[in-house]
């Protein structure tokens, strides 16, 4: 994968491939009865639950993604909400990338249902880029599933061609091109460009930037100035055609996240939601040891049906990856705030999800010896216990903090989950 690009390129050899309701087309793809039906996948089916991924169906009656689902049912009633199936959602990634790797070894996936495709390196094999995508749509179908379909963006860069895949949904394919930019642009707001947040557009609307044909078309300078910082540069080429700045091959890691929205019966005790923030802390613990690195830092925060949220964060001076000490370093927290501020329990009845995240890594060789305590012999147990849940199953053995007769928590994924494949 070529990592330098800051020169000019207007050549669209960049395919976006953006699966189109990707877990609700799995299903379907599985479940013959289900295609052609308005479905939405939930983690938890309860007229409580949050539609995760609305199929094809389903988001042409109004359904979208985060809606509760008794809100859902009212606007779409012969709505079919049906379990996620995490591992299913994995496999299926796993082969539209082995597709993809067929046409070219420069694949980069970017979430579970989107990956990029760089054709730079192939112009002599595929002479018609147009025709190439067509044969990608045909070799997904063929391969993985007659009922996946994918919206292909073409263009110069990363940017302009996850645009382009944004353009028609589903079964789309648009090519940007220096001729056919402002075509695209003019029919957008500003929200509509990926990356750009309502703050972000406030930002730019007070710069006299409304839109995003006049987004392309101000300075690099002025850019500069409103964004207050090289982001706005960055603009300045995606649009511009003047290089990549999107394409991070780079495998440092940055930071990892465990996330849950929380459903009304795990909101019934403290016990069950004490269960769940062991669950998150577990997840991490089994990604760095995958990953084989410890964490210097954590992030904890909640947020509540009405809006409110509770952050915290921890700084260790010594590296950190057992799952049940950073649960425990939550905990301790938790105790110390209710008690100084004499205030309800953070883990209550109102929460609506809580995450845990962890960042500034260093790898495991690197983390030193410690002389007086056994914390090198649990670092290698851990990763014992790893390797044998790979090789005999995630279930075959357990640590006694994973055992319970009704676990609140189940496998769930997100879109942008892909650090396991």
């Amino acid at each position: 994968m070529n990592r330098n690009r800051l020169s000019a390129n207007t050549l669209p050899n960049i395919l976006f491939v953006d699966m189109n309701s990707f877990f609700a087309s799995c299903e379907q793809q599985e479940n013959y009865w289900l295609r052609g039906r308005p479905i939405g996948v939930c983690v938890y089916t309860g007229r409580q639950g949050c539609v995760i991924a609305p199929s094809i169906e389903a988001k042409l009656r109004g359904v979208k993604t985060g809606m509760r689902l008794d809100e859902a049912m009212a606007l779409c009633p012969d709505m079919v909400p049906v379990e996620t199936h995490p591992n299913r959602y994995r496999e299926y990634h796993v082969k539209i990338i082995e597709v993809l790797r067929s046409f070219s070894e420069d694949v980069v996936p970017k979430s579970i249902d989107e990956a990029v495709v760089d054709l730079t390196n192939y112009q002599l094999v595929y002479k018609d880029i147009k025709q190439t995508a067509l044969a990608i749509k045909q070799a997904i179908r063929q391969k993985v599933g007659d009922w996946l379909r994918c919206s292909i963006g073409i263009a110069p860069n990363v940017f302009l061609a996850k645009l382009a895949s944004d353009v028609q949904k589903p079964d789309g394919l648009t090519i940007i091109t220096p001729d056919t930019i402002d075509e695209v642009l003019r029919s957008l707001r500003l929200t509509d460009l990926p990356g750009i947040g309502q703050r972000m557009a406030v930002r730019l609307e007070a710069g006299g930037i409304h839109s995003p044909l006049e987004l392309r078309y101000a300075s690099p300078e002025h850019l500069q100035s409103v964004c207050k910082s090289i982001i706005g540069w960055h603009w300045h080429l995606r649009l511009n055609f003047g290089g990549e700045v999107d394409l991070d091959t780079s495998d440092a890691l940055k930071s990892m996240s465990a996330m849950r929205t929380i459903s009304a019966e795990q909101r019934n005790t403290p016990e069950q939601l004490d269960e769940l923030l062991q669950s998150l802390c577990l997840t991490l613990e089994r990604r760095m040891v995958y990953k084989q690195v410890f964490c210097q830092e954590l992030s904890f925060s909640c947020r509540y049906h009405d809006g409110k949220t509770y952050n915290y964060e921890a700084h260790f001076p010594d590296p950190k990856q057992d799952g049940p000490e950073l649960y425990q370093i939550i905990k301790d927290r938790l105790i110390k705030f209710q008690a100084a501020h004499r205030c309800e329990p953070v883990l209550n009845r109102y929460l609506r999800s809580m995450s845990v995240v962890v960042f500034r890594f260093i790898p495991a060789e690197l983390v030193p010896l410690r002389l007086f305590d056994n914390d090198t012999r649990k670092d290698k147990l851990r990763q014992t216990l790893y390797d044998l849940k790979a090789k005999f199953g995630p279930d075959k053995l357990v640590r006694a903090t994973e055992l319970c007769d009704n676990p609140v928590y189940r496998d769930v994924i997100g879109f942008g989950n892909i650090k396991d494949l």
